[in-house]
């Protein structure tokens, strides 16, 4: 049985729009944290804007690092409006928390989410998220989109570790799995 990783970029205060932000902080150290989240994983799963941002960005970059793994992995898009997908992707449709369950049920390794705020919140209240992978960067912006909402969740933390530059690496599992 698959499990379903999220993994997000999050400021101080929780916000997780636009992470533009991560630059200044960004090292060898999350280089290799990336990597080994995306060796971990058989496929991703997206939100429309985040497919569609990384399916306007990853092909064009095949030198970056992480380019040849993240171009390669199939995707899962969970759209209502989009009709057609490119770059490995499929789109999910109908039903998305049964698409996804069923997607665990298969044989392999994990589904990795980046961003994909609306995403994450939908599968969270359907309790359809195993393990939260947050990278916590020493900055507060104010105002912007944030990775929870109002209801309550309970973590159960995993692991801990702070990069050189100051950026906390948390795995959490929901308190009930």
């Amino acid at each position: 049985m698959s499990k379903v990783i999220a993994a997000e970029y999050l400021t101080l205060d929780g916000v997780m729009e636009n992470p533009a932000w991560t630059a200044p902080y960004f090292n060898d150290e999350l280089g290799e944290f990336q990597g080994e989240l995306m060796a971990s994983c058989d496929a991703l799963l997206l939100g429309r804007l985040t497919y569609e941002a990384f399916a306007g960005a990853w092909p064009h970059m095949p030198d970056a690092p992480g380019a040849a793994r993240m171009n390669s992995l199939p995707k899962y898009v969970a759209s209502r409006t989009l009709q057609t997908a490119e770059w490995n992707a499929q789109i999910i449709e109908g039903n998305v928390g049964a698409a996804v369950a069923r997607l665990k049920r298969e044989p392999g390794q994990n589904l990795l989410i980046y961003g994909s705020a609306q995403l994450v919140e939908y599968l969270r209240q359907h309790s359809l998220i195993d393990e939260y992978r947050l990278m916590v960067f020493p900055v507060v912006l104010g105002s912007g989109k944030r990775l929870f909402a109002e209801a309550p969740t309970n973590f159960k933390l995993k692991s801990s570790h702070t990069t050189s530059t100051g950026v906390l690496v948390l795995t959490y599992q929901p308190a009930t799995a």
